[in-house]
């Protein structure tokens, strides 16, 4: 199946995975490319739209990223956001200009003069998310400005007869007043999309093409319980029924009950061929003693190949590994300027195994974004505990246990964390956070239980909110709500006599704690 697609052209915008997602709400397939990406390539995706994302430079800067004017020519709708904007008229003959005190960030007010097609249906001011320093000042011929702010004359325009809209606010972000519906105009009024990309006809197309691939062969996969691989999983034995062979290594460091939870859904109730490993001496001795949090991921990484090599090749006949990448990880293997980026993520693969073990690759997800995922999870029928899930480290609570990790430490920490997710999820506040979980501290408190002073662990429990995990606030959760876990934990678990609440926003902290 042929989406019709819009295609994004990254300038190195913090923004244009949102602008990608944004456009994907609309029920339009869209993919990102670096602005250096040639005219032929964009020309054979036929798209229907091309959006500009914004930038971190100057359209003037030395090196400054410029937009190549054949796509202008293209006969395709063009939307260019904030520097995106601003390249667009450069190379139509326009002027850009510093803006007047420094330019403008944060939330605008902007006034309407023109609706045109983009502010259909809209009231005539809104407020809107700014982050420029330069700004239009002279449009090209056939340009005309739609809206303005205070300082800023151009704040929407619209040209090359209404194929170009040019927005120099961010319509992407949730600040912006009706950014959604000035999207879906783009998107329905200029480009003429027709909303084909629906999640039920991904999983009809993800299935034919994966048995077109590998009908007939061995594939083997990584499963872990998490929404990526689980989703993965299902679509390929969709597929292929059991010539799909998943292992679950269990390396001690999941939450309480999940390794039973894993093999009772998808060996007893998906009946999918799992092998499962119970690996966690091998995993414990690996980091015994190591207290650095990154010796400890790169241990228990290099610990979990080395266990999935030696399973993958004691199985017979396999030709493919299939892992559950997301569209996240593609798009950041390559920087926005078309080089490699500083640091290619690998949160959803096992390295360089495919080709060690001489395996072929199969990403069914690779398209995705994780709420997409999700989304196929639910059509799949998978529980509700495995599609809602929370993230969760590769390392686990390995990582959660701040220092060397010792075994008691993990079974206190695993209680802790049972009674936090159970009150958590009785209060109908699971859902309403991103993530929550308990990190047991290397810091040990005076207390008293009874009529004896203890002097035993401090537990932190966290829990955030946020949309693309970039940036997260704290959750306020209710006092009772803390109050209630607290009392639990240090009345249930032996070893914790203290219980605090990381109030901490991303940046300037982390969401982990290690």
């Amino acid at each position: 199946m042929k989406n019709q697609t819009v295609v994004i052209l990254d300038f190195g915008s913090q923004y244009t995975q949102l602008i990608a997602r944004r456009v994907r709400e609309h029920k339009v397939y869209s993919r990102i490319y670096p602005c250096k990406v040639s005219v032929s390539e964009i020309a054979d995706l036929e798209p229907i739209g091309i959006i500009l994302s914004g930038g971190p430079n100057s359209v003037y800067d030395s090196g400054a990223p410029r937009l190549a004017s054949e796509i202008l020519d293209m006969g395709v709708p063009v939307l260019g956001i904030c520097y995106g904007l601003q390249a667009a008229v450069l190379e139509l003959g326009g002027t850009v200009s510093r803006g007047k005190s420094g330019g403008e960030y944060g939330r605008t007010r902007i006034r309407i003069a023109d609706h045109g097609t983009a502010f259909n249906g809209l009231p005539d001011e809104l407020t809107v998310w700014m982050s420029h320093g330069d700004m239009v000042d002279s449009l090209p011929g056939g340009f005309r400005s739609l809206a303005a702010s205070e300082t800023c004359p151009c704040a929407a325009v619209e040209g090359l007869d209404g194929r170009f809209l040019g927005l120099q606010f961010h319509p992407e972000v949730t600040h912006t007043e009706m950014g959604g519906v000035i999207l879906r105009n783009f998107l329905y009024g200029v480009c003429g999309a027709d909303g084909d990309w629906e999640m039920t006809s991904f999983i009809d197309s993800t299935v034919a093409a994966v048995r077109r691939k590998a009908a007939g062969e061995k594939v083997v996969l990584g499963l872990s319980g998490g929404v990526d691989s689980s989703v993965a999983a299902i679509l390929i034995q969709k597929a292929i029924g059991h010539d799909l062979e998943c292992i679950f290594v269990d390396n001690c460091f999941l939450r309480e009950g999940e390794a039973r939870q894993v093999v009772s859904t998808f060996h007893d109730h998906f009946d999918v061929k799992l092998h499962a490993v119970d690996a966690s001496e091998r995993f414990l001795s690996a980091i015994k003693g190591v207290a650095d949090p990154e010796e400890k991921r790169n241990r228990i990484g290099h610990t979990f190949i080395d266990v999935f090599k030696e399973i993958s090749l004691s199985l017979k006949g396999i030709k493919y590994l299939a892992q559950g990448t997301l569209y996240p990880d593609v798009i950041e293997s390559v920087s926005a300027h078309g080089g490699p980026s500083a640091v290619i993520k690998t949160h959803h693969n096992v390295g360089g195994l495919p080709a060690e073990l001489g395996f072929e690759l199969i990403e069914p997800l690779k398209d995705l974004f994780k709420d997409e995922v999700r989304q196929i999870g639910k059509l799949l029928g998978l529980p509700s505990g495995i599609v809602g899930r929370h993230p969760f480290p590769g390392p686990g609570l390995a990582v959660r246990i701040l220092g060397e990790v010792r075994k008691h430490d993990l079974e206190t920490l695993r209680r802790a964390d049972a009674i936090l997710l159970e009150e958590v999820k009785n209060a109908g506040y699971y859902d309403r956070t991103s993530q929550t979980f308990a990190v047991l501290l290397p810091v040990q408190s005076v207390g008293v239980m009874g009529d004896e002073r203890t002097y035993e662990r401090v537990l932190a429990l966290r829990a955030v909110v946020t949309e693309d995990f970039m940036t997260a606030d704290w959750a306020r959760l209710p006092y009772d709500l803390l109050a209630l876990i607290a009392n639990r934990v240090i009345n249930e678990v032996d070893g914790i006599n203290r219980v605090v609440y990381d109030i901490s926003s991303k940046p300037p902290a982390t969401i982990e704690w290690e």
